[in-house]
């Protein structure tokens, strides 16, 4: 798999900015990196959400 390198980042970042406009870029790195970071826990799977789980269904 390729790598990207500095020129294609920064491409990404412009089109992304044209795209999505300067005021609500951080939101969406904000909401990406939200989503990241849930599917990477799902895809974990917590051992805090399985025991809710767990605890869940015995009541």
């Amino acid at each position: 798999m390729p790598s990207l390198g500095p020129m294609e980042l920064i491409i990404i970042l412009v089109i992304a900015l044209i795209v999505i406009g300067p005021k609500k870029l951080p939101d969406a790195g904000r909401s990406i990196g939200k989503g990241m970071r849930e599917f990477k826990d799902g895809i974990a799977g917590n051992a805090k959400d399985d025991d809710e789980l767990v605890a869940g269904r015995n009541e």
